[in-house]
């Protein structure tokens, strides 16, 4: 009997699903690479869609066992997550504004109040008490998600815009996951759909302030953001003007109105320099006029500003300062040769302290900095800017360590403006800041449910030697109760690259991997923002290794820590996180038990070398340009995951990737996985999850979303062994 029992298990271990192979030789600098799998790409070709059900089903049976720890994670996300919620209503002009959401329903739902102006400051900028699910007396629902989304197979929204007067509203809507919207345009006093409907744009989206036009932006075929358009309403969509088209491909070209709606702002620009060109909304028939030319190779944002009836400009921007500093110029130095122009230093350059933006109110400047890896927010009036008398910047104060401080909302006539705040332990909350006195109001604190006690976990911030010398920061989260004794499992979370840094930030999911024993950490390496532009300059083009390396180092310390077991440490990361797990994984495969690698950038090289895929030409200013330069090449071809698949054991692997997304391809991870099959010599399963309807996020819709969160944890969780939910130490003694 027990012969016949091992002999039915044999039959039922699933086989990996056979990939054809199609040698095609790609040729550039003298080198010749020989791609078995770049047949994936044609995306219609019915054998390859077969081929992608194949290994979802193959996916599928091998990961069979994970189902009911799947199902308790994404459980406890659920059961966490407090369902009908909503946000903090925000003023503008006379309406608070807010989004909601239901229990049992997928999407978001817009809506608004009426304000009132009583003269009272506190009661004017008060938001109203909304309670979950308690109806609001007055409410008016904007928009649906769920009634927009029915029937469809994918929904997300992409912009939304009210006029100034508070009757219209524009919106953009995707159903395939794509990125590709249509703009409608809803009458709020009648709630009908106006027949203006325009397909095929961007993200944003901007009324101009009298409402009677509104601007938006269009990519090209290899969905770069390359126009600004305007439509007026109640004209044809052929005839909408063009305001704006950028023909460099590796620039990335956005708009926004300025914060006292005086103007249309163009920003055109890539990481390392920027130019702006500007439309004065009193009279746009005069056209667009140039602040500083991109042939100057300044990186900057602008924002007008009125001082004394002259308008200036107030430029964040990195002449002369790496990691940038905030200038005061008034309007007409720009028609001067730069080195004539007259700058008027309002925030010196520190090397210590990275300078993302400013936004204006109509009395204060607000900063948003980065100081020791955090991010803050600091405030300075505008009373005196740029004069002796100018104020000294005030950064409200908290009490932890590690957090996350962000400006939401800073209305330009509001005397308060809004904050956001989170941290690994504190879930976010909503700040009122007000301008005069510098005192915050706490307006909510999203509820965790489930009996949640930060006291039960701790966040700290740990120091990685690099090889070269370099301390890495590393944020480590786990239990209280855990023991510094070499035993526990933990998962190595990073991104490294364009200069995005990996915040603090609460995650109600997080809480199931660390209620399991794991450690959770996230290395903040280079190639990030975390510790300024050179951390970020260090980890790009011919530096790009140093982001696998730091990796890789941060994973021994952890070992090395008496944190973690080092033969139960999984890594995680996403996009181009997902190139960085690609490269881990060749680079030592034995110090992971299992990596998960979500829309991974893993063919990087095929993918730039190609300038008519997606976003390849804006690319070449973080990787270089190895169409051009035999060194970049070179350089990449040493560390581009697809091309350096080796005969070792690779630890186990999934790949997670959507068919529809226009970031990364399907075809990327789709051939890695492929070649990695091929040439493995270990036993681990490697696999590839296709989700067949979803954009570069995953699934549209929160359950759905959560689902997959809960997929790719319990992945990681089963290979470690950390399955079962630790029970709490109920004794108070030590």
């Amino acid at each position: 009997m027990g012969a016949m029992t091992v002999d039915a298990t044999v039959l039922q271990v699933p086989v990996p699903p056979p990939a054809r192979k199609v040698p095609v030789e790609r040729t550039h600098h003298g080198d010749t690479f020989v791609d078995s799998y770049e047949w994936m790409r044609e995306k219609e070709n019915p054998e390859l869609i077969g081929y992608l059900e194949r290994e979802n089903d193959y996916t599928e049976a091998v990961t069979r066992h994970q189902e009911p720890l799947r199902e308790a994670i994404f459980n406890e996300i659920k059961d966490r997550t407090q369902e009908t919620d909503l946000s903090v209503p925000a003023r503008k002009k006379g309406w608070w504004y807010y989004s909601r959401t239901e229990e049992g329903k997928q999407y978001g739902i817009q809506c608004r109040v009426a304000a009132e102006d009583t003269g009272d400051l506190r009661r004017d900028w008060t938001p109203p008490e909304v309670v979950p699910g308690q109806p609001v007396p007055g409410e008016q629902v904007m928009l649906d998600g769920n009634e927009l989304a029915e029937g469809k197979p994918f929904f997300s929204l992409g912009g939304l815009s009210v006029t100034e007067d508070g009757t219209l509203l524009a919106y953009c809507e995707d159903n395939a996951g794509d990125e590709r919207f249509t703009l409608r345009i809803k009458d709020l006093t009648t709630g009908e759909l106006l027949p203006d409907e325009i397909p095929d744009v961007f993200y944003g989206l901007s009324f101009s302030p009298d409402g009677s036009r509104v601007y938006y932006t269009v990519v090209d075929d290899s969905w770069r953001p390359y126009q600004v358009r305007s439509h007026v309403l109640g004209t044809p969509v052929a005839d909408d003007a063009l305001v704006y088209q950028e023909d460099d491909v590796a620039m990335w070209t956005g708009f926004e109105v300025s914060a006292d709606r005086t103007q249309l702002l163009i920003s055109i620009g890539c990481s390392e320099y920027s130019e702006y060109r500007v439309l004065d909304l009193e009279h746009p028939e005069a056209g667009l006029t140039p602040l500083i030319s991109r042939d100057e190779r300044i990186l900057y944002d602008a924002e007008p500003l009125t001082i004394d009836g002259v308008r200036h400009y107030l430029l964040t921007h990195d002449r002369d300062a790496r990691n940038s500093m905030v200038s005061l110029v008034p309007e007409d130095q720009f028609s001067r040769p730069l080195a004539e122009q007259e700058w008027t230093t309002v925030i010196p350059h520190d090397d210590a302290v990275r300078i993302n933006g400013v936004s204006v109110t109509r009395t204060h400047l607000v900063l948003s900095v980065r100081k020791d890896t955090i991010e803050r927010v600091q405030v300075l009036p505008l009373a005196g800017l740029g004069t002796p008398e100018q104020g000294l910047p005030a950064e409200p104060d908290f009490d932890e360590e590690l957090f996350t401080c962000n400006l939401a909302n800073a209305e330009f006539d509001s005397p308060i403006i809004r904050l956001s705040y989170t941290s690994y332990l504190t879930p976010p909350r909503v700040y009122d800041y007000v301008l005069e006195d510098g005192s915050l109001e706490l307006r909510k604190e999203t509820e965790v449910r489930g009996g949640y006690d930060p006291a039960d976990y701790v966040a700290e911030r740990h120091w990685a030697p690099a090889a070269d010398g370099t301390l890495i920061p590393l944020s480590v989260v786990r239990r209280t109760d855990l023991a510094q004794d070499g035993t526990n499992p933990a998962v190595v979370y990073a991104y490294g690259s364009y200069e995005v840094s990996m915040d603090p930030a609460f995650s109600i999911a997080r809480l199931s991997l660390l209620d399991r024993g794991i450690v959770f950490v996230t290395a903040h390496i280079r190639g990030g923002g975390e510790m300024g532009r050179s951390w970020y300059e260090q980890g790009k083009k011919l530096a790009k290794k140093n982001t696998f390396t730091d990796f890789v180092d941060a994973t021994t310390y952890l070992g090395d820590s008496g944190w973690a077991d080092p033969s139960r440490i999984a890594a995680m990361g996403g996009s181009a996180g997902g190139l960085l797990m690609g490269a881990v994984a060749n680079l030592a495969p034995e110090k992971y038990r299992a990596i998960v690698a979500q829309v991974p950038f893993v063919d990087a090289l095929t993918t730039i070398l190609d300038p008519d895929l997606p976003l390849s030409a804006l690319e070449w200013e973080e990787w270089g340009n190895p169409i051009t330069d035999p060194e970049v090449y070179r350089y990449m071809k040493e560390y581009t995951p697809y091309e350096n698949v080796r005969p070792v054991a690779y630890p186990r692997i999934a790949a997670v990737t959507s068919y529809n997304d226009t970031r990364v391809l399907y075809v990327e991870p789709a051939k890695w996985v492929a070649q990695l099959r091929e040439t493995a010599t270990g036993t681990e399963p490697i696999v590839l999850k296709t989700e067949m309807d979803g954009g570069h996020g995953g699934a549209s819709g929160r359950y759905s979303r959560w689902r997959d969160v809960a997929w790719d944890y319990a992945f990681a969780a089963d290979a470690v062994g950390a399955t079962e939910v630790l029970a709490r130490s109920t004794s108070s003694v030590e």
